[in-house]
């Protein structure tokens, strides 16, 4: 097989994937129509011609209104069912899935009835075809910490049922420092935290990320690659990025895949993993992203076998999971 065959056969994790992100025009409609909600738009071409976004925020604001469909514990069980579903064509068998409970409760949808809908299509899928999933809370940065509060008070009840912590939404004037407190009591927790930085905002949200957040993961995290000492400090640390290539093309942090990041990330050794963002909205899923990467780069086999094996390795699962999973991405090339 080549190179790309190798790297789309693979057994794969995602780890950053937005659940809202991945709502179809076809299930928003559909949604719309179970609810009897007024749908703004006329048709799915109508709202596949929206998709047309001049930078991070014109983005949000249609994913915002699309949400908004989003209603009943069913509504979020179909949305995640169909996101795994379609996951599973491109051989993923783990996904850490960010979900955003306060674009819901702003909009009065009780914060279980988000919760319980999405814990049961990942059961479904579980049960049907024995995938991996984990659920992140993302708080939404352009909010305040006191509303991030809020939302973490409505979670406790459910805290056994949440994997973890992460931070999205509008990047710019939003840094990370905005949130240190609520992460803190995140980390008390016991959960791991993430954050989305360095994609429309500076290095400095990285350094920001690591420093006052102290995360696990950074989210995008792109524009490292400005920042040589920043670079080092991430290899050194092993310190994991969630990249998300065709999210960073279609949002214009890069004018085109060749102008990416991506290969001077992997040539200073960072853990560097592939992921698909917000695939409804950003023309693709996991597979897509990786055929893009390769018509741009060409990537050989040992290439690809990091960069997948990297996905579990930044995972959130216990070591000895991780270890077996790795194993899986060894033999598969080496069978080559």
């Amino acid at each position: 097989m080549s190179p790309l065959e190798l790297a789309l056969s693979c057994p794969k994790a995602e780890l950053h994937l937005h659940i809202e992100g991945s709502l179809e025009p076809e299930l928003a409609f559909a949604l719309a129509a179970r609810n009897g909600i007024d749908f703004p738009y006329a048709s799915v071409e109508a709202l596949r011609a929206a998709y047309d976004f001049a930078d991070l925020q014109s983005f949000l604001d249609l994913y915002y209104a699309c949400a908004d469909v989003l209603r009943t514990e069913a509504d979020f069980h179909d949305l995640m069912l169909a996101y795994l579903r379609r996951a599973r064509e491109d051989q993923i068998i783990h996904a850490e899935v960010f979900f955003d409970p306060q674009t819901h409760t702003a909009r009065g949808i009780p914060f279980e009835t988000v919760l319980r809908g999405l814990r049961a299509g990942a059961e479904a899928a579980r049960s049907e075809w024995g995938m991996s999933t984990q659920l992140i809370m993302s708080f939404l940065r352009h909010l305040s910490e006191e509303d991030a509060f809020a939302t973490l008070e409505q979670a406790m009840p459910f805290i056994d049922q949440i994997d973890g912590f992460g931070l999205d939404s509008s990047e710019r004037g939003h840094p990370p420092s905005k949130f240190e407190r609520v992460f803190a009591r995140c980390r008390e927790l016991g959960k791991p935290v993430v954050a989305h930085a360095g994609e429309e905002g500076p290095p400095a949200y990285i350094y920001e990320a690591l420093d006052l957040l102290k995360v696990g993961r950074i989210d995008h995290g792109v524009r490292a690659s400005e920042d040589p000492a920043l670079m080092q400090r991430l290899a050194r640390e092993g310190m994991p990025l969630t990249v998300c290539p065709l999210s960073n093309v279609r949002l214009r942090v890069f004018a085109d895949m060749r102008q990416h990041s991506l290969p001077a990330l992997l040539a200073q050794g960072l853990v560097v993993t592939l992921n698909s963002d917000d695939p409804a909205y950003f023309g693709g899923y996991l597979g897509a992203n990786i055929r893009a990467v390769h018509a741009a780069f060409g990537f050989d086999a040992p290439t690809w076998q990091t960069l997948i094996a990297n996905s579990f390795r930044a995972s959130f699962v216990s070591a000895a999971q991780r270890a077996a999973w790795i194993a899986q991405v060894d033999a598969h090339f080496a069978s080559a």
